[in-house]
């Protein structure tokens, strides 16, 4: 007999599973770290995705591993963090970790948490439920087991998200099941997944044969049909054949879709049920939770247990720890869909009644009871959403004030909530969401301000989604119509639109910020003045656009999240990119300190770029990979493809070309990048770069050349970022013997801008004025691109420079001269691990008559992951495992553990070792 869902054990011969089954044991056997941590399996209703759950947790016991559970329940989909906090329960309440991540736990998840008056920001709540986990995973390797994720709440699944993309290191895997249509976007694309698909004909076969009244003849056809592999179906129809039903449209209407079909042969069971089982079933139906005692103060003149006696024996439930558990979830959806309206009201005012200490699932209750606008019922729901706001649940908080909106009578008071859920939608990370509440807003006020600040939020959702040019007809269209009435309104609308503008770099779109912008007051928002003023055209007036930067830098307030953010891309944009990377770091400390999961993505992205070119590459890979897992999440792809584009540069220029062109390809399979010219500028530079690396110097400059026009006279493609990589388009020139066409461009641009360039543009263009000049010119421009301080700013193309001046002047037989240039070059790429330079310039050396060839840095096969690192570097300053915990929000155990791991992999016994061992291991 196979079982369907987690009530039953699972049988050991599943039928028709064997590549899912060795999929899942891949997953347990990765609990050591040897492979990918989390599993995804997705299926349609009824596939047999919680049987494999039910198996998972047994084979996870037989080897040791502690399984954690949570079931998600369409009930509790409103309630934040409610799955979550199913899943941690028994670890709960953490009494092993700091104080500071107890009490992260205790405000989300304890009785206390309403009393906060502070906001719990969502990072400091992933930290603390990492840290528990940890913390279990040191006692004994977790098995996490997420079933039925479609209906977890938003906040849940955000934090799963987190959880899951930090499991590395930790003895902890995760598997999660999802309907085909209902897989979050945390874990769409970015973890392997499993379909359970139909069975295969044999398979179903043996499983419609195994049924304790298994069909035979023409009927047995008709069910293998019907079911079409599905293995649920499978086992129900056999049941309806054997009470004279076939389910298969006896009433001649056209066939339905097979899960509806489903939860009609499980609706079908209910008529024959006493009518006191009948309401003991829609009851439990319209608590989601399945606690026993919720009911049994709900229908206080009915023994529930009792009632549902009927119920269970026919298999529809099972009571057992004081649940009340519906054999698959199929069953609450035909149970409650079978009712009436009627009696779900009747059913959702019981139990708001029973729930009267608990305000979130009684407002929920009362919502669903609602026959049309109730002001009470939404009051009660927008305090839901506060509180849950007040945890840092912001898509609680969003779903709350949408629902209180739709029962709100007053107009005005329903578009401010709107308005409102909308903002939370943002918070918590949801464009798409955001764009389809905001949308709705004009329609119910004629208030100026509101519809402004609505289309505000639609323009923000449909930017960071890559649809540039409707953002900006929003946005700009506000910004002109409330340039006279709003004019702060207007200029921080004009921030948000800056953002598009530069993303787009069409002509156009950068006109009307300007024309637009010259209505504009200069007076009131200096920092959204400076960055829509920068985007504009950052080549040209530098000297005022530094004015307004620092007028703007004087007037910022270090905890004004809008003043940070525009800052941040004004000085990276006019080539400060020192300061950027400082005024970005801050604005990432605000976004976390205030559960801004919504704005994360951009800035981070943001931050990755300037920590790339500032050469601190290492870190701008961990931004990268942040700033597109939190893209992922957010759906915002014009982040989720930069970030993909930034990742493939860092492969090639370290080596992995093969990877880096295969990742850079992936990242825009499916998208015009024409909407979006600065990734697609991006985008030819790593393809460029990767070819490069390959030794394809032709591929290399067609790339490269790609990132300017075809024109008469040549013009950037980006108007800002194409021209940086005119030194890479000159140095592709020269191996493929492309010279008279690059120099075309360098010289084409080089007379569009002015004279008053950055010291980093400046240097770019001597670089390729050298490379592609004759040998009376070169040095000149080599020395004019090296003799600027500032340029020490951007390490990797100022080594890039060293390298090419050093190679020329070898090839002048001025060896000695050459030696210190390539010297400081080859010292740069070993820091940056830019393995194809390290070696090309080593080479170098050793024909300019070095004494010996510099070795290249290796790592350990053994190497130490980041936090490893980390951990390892503190104990060797003389930190205790309690000092390091409380400085990395982990705790005193975990940090044990991850010791355990670091002695062999670095060959010491002891932490005097340490320091020793890291010195001849030095990090990349």
């Amino acid at each position: 007999m196979v079982h369907i869902g987690p009530d039953y054990p699972a049988d050991p011969g599943i039928l028709g599973r064997t590549a899912e089954l060795s999929r899942i044991e891949v997953l347990l056997g990765a609990v050591d770290g040897t492979g990918p941590q989390v599993l995804v399996l997705v299926g349609e209703p009824g596939a047999g995705k919680s049987t494999l759950v039910d198996w998972t947790a047994e084979q996870g016991r037989a080897r040791g591993l502690r399984p954690l559970r949570v079931r998600g329940s369409e009930g509790e989909a409103g309630l934040g963090l409610s799955g979550v906090h199913q899943l941690l329960h028994p670890l709960l309440p953490g009494d092993t970790l700091p104080a500071h991540q107890r009490e992260a736990l205790d405000r989300a998840f304890g009785m206390t948490s309403a009393h906060h008056e502070a906001t719990l920001d969502q990072m400091s709540l992933c930290i603390g439920v990492l840290a528990l986990i940890g913390d279990a995973a040191t006692r004994q390797p977790l098995l996490l087991l997420v079933d039925d994720v479609q209906w977890l709440d938003l906040g849940s699944v955000d934090v799963l998200g987190f959880l899951a993309r930090r499991l590395e290191g930790k003895p902890v895997v995760m598997l999660l099941a999802a309907r085909e249509e209902g897989v979050p976007a945390r874990f769409d694309r970015d973890f392997p997944q499993v379909t359970v698909g139909p069975l295969s004909r044999a398979a179903a076969g043996l499983l419609l044969d195994a049924q304790p009244n298994p069909p035979r003849g023409r009927a047995r056809t008709q069910i293998l049909q019907q079911a079409a592999g599905n293995p649920l179906a499978l086992i129900e129809l056999p049941r309806a054949l054997a009470r004279g039903r076939t389910g298969t449209g006896q009433d001649g209407g056209a066939a339905l879709p097979l899960t509806a079909r489903l939860e009609n042969l499980f609706a079908a069971d209910l008529p024959g049920l006493p009518e006191p089982t009948r309401q003991a079933l829609l009851l439990v139906a319209a608590a989601g939770t399945g606690q026993l005692a919720d009911l049994l103060r709900a229908a206080a003149s009915l023994d529930v247990v009792e009632a549902l006696d009927p119920a269970e024996r026919v298999g529809l439930v099972r009571i057992e720890d004081g649940q009340v558990l519906l054999r698959h979830p199929l069953v609450r959806s035909a149970v409650y869909q079978a009712a009436s309206f009627a009696e779900r009201r009747q059913a959702h005012l019981a139990l708001a009644a029973a729930l009267a200490g608990e305000p979130d699932r009684r407002a929920w209750h009362l919502a669903a009871a609602a026959t049309g606008q109730d002001a009470d019922v939404a009051d009660a729901l927008a305090e839901s959403a506060e509180r849950a706001r007040a945890r840092g649940g912001y898509a609680a908080a969003a779903a709350a004030l949408e629902r209180a909106a739709g029962l709100t009578p007053a107009p005005h008071l329903r578009a401010r909530r709107l308005l409102m859920a909308a903002q939370a939608a943002m918070f918590a990370g949801h464009p798409q969401w955001v764009g389809e509440i905001s949308g709705r807003v004009g329609d119910l006020t004629e208030d100026s301000r509101l519809r402004a600040e609505a289309s505000l939020l639609g323009g923000w959702a449909l930017g960071v989604t890559l649809r540039h040019e409707e953002a900006l007809a929003l946005l700009l269209g506000v910004a002109e119509a409330t340039a006279a009435s709003v004019p702060d309104l207007a200029l921080g609308t004009l921030g948000t639109a800056a953002t598009s503008v530069y993303n787009s770099g069409t002509p156009f779109h950068r006109a009307e910020l300007r024309r637009i912008g010259a209505l504009l007051d200069d007076a009131g928002n200096p920092a959204a003045l400076a960055w829509s003023q920068a985007v504009i055209d950052p080549h040209r007036q530098r000297a005022r656009l530094l004015g307004l930067l620092k007028d703007a830098l004087a007037a910022m307030s270090q905890d004004s999240l809008a003043d940070l953010t525009a800052l941040g891309g004004t000085t990276w944009i006019l080539d400060e990119t020192e300061q950027a990377v400082r005024i970005l770091g801050r604005t990432m400390d605000v976004i976390r300190r205030a559960g801004s999961a919504g704005t994360n993505a951009t800035v981070t992205q943001a931050l990755a770029l300037a920590l790339f070119e500032s050469g601190s590459w290492t870190a701008a890979q961990d931004a990268a990979d942040e700033a597109f897992w939190t893209a992922t999440e957010a759906g915002a792809d014009n982040v989720t493809l930069g970030s993909c584009v930034l990742q493939a540069t860092l492969r090639a220029l370290r080596g992995d070309h093969a990877t880096a062109r295969t990742q850079a390809l992936e990242a825009v399979r499916g998208v015009d990048l024409r909407r979006s010219l600065s990734l697609q500028v991006r985008h030819r530079h790593a393809l460029g770069m990767a070819a490069f690396v390959a030794g394809d110097h032709a591929d290399a400059y067609e790339q490269l050349r790609a990132t300017f026009t075809r024109d008469f006279r040549p013009a950037p493609v980006h108007y800002h970022a194409s021209v940086y990589y005119l030194g890479d388009l000159a140095a592709a020139a020269v191996r493929a013997g492309r010279r008279e066409d690059a120099r075309t461009v360098v010289e084409a641009v080089e007379h569009s801008l002015e004279p008053d360039r950055s010291p980093r543009l400046a240097a770019v263009l001597h670089r390729a004025a050298a490379l592609l000049s004759d040998t009376e010119d070169a040095e000149r421009h080599f020395r004019a691109a090296l003799a600027d301080p500032a340029t020490d700013c951007w390490p990797f193309e100022k080594a890039l420079t060293h390298l090419d001046f050093g190679e020329w002047l070898r090839r002048q037989r001025r060896s000695a001269e050459a030696r210190p240039h390539l010297g400081a070059a080859l010292e740069c790429f070993q820091r940056l691990d830019a393995r194809p330079w390290t070696d090309r310039t080593a080479a170098e050396l050793r024909a300019a008559g070095a004494p010996t060839a510099v070795p290249t840095t290796t790592r350990a096969a053994g190497e130490l992951t980041a936090q490893e690192r980390q951990i390892a570097e503190l104990a060797a300053q003389g930190l205790t495992n309690r000092d390091i915990a409380a400085r990395l929000y982990l705790s005193p155990r975990t940090v044990g553990y991850h010791l355990h791991k670091i002695f062999p992999k670095l060959g010491i016994r002891s932490r005097a070792q340490l320091r020793d061992a890291l010195e001849q291991n030095p990090p990349q």
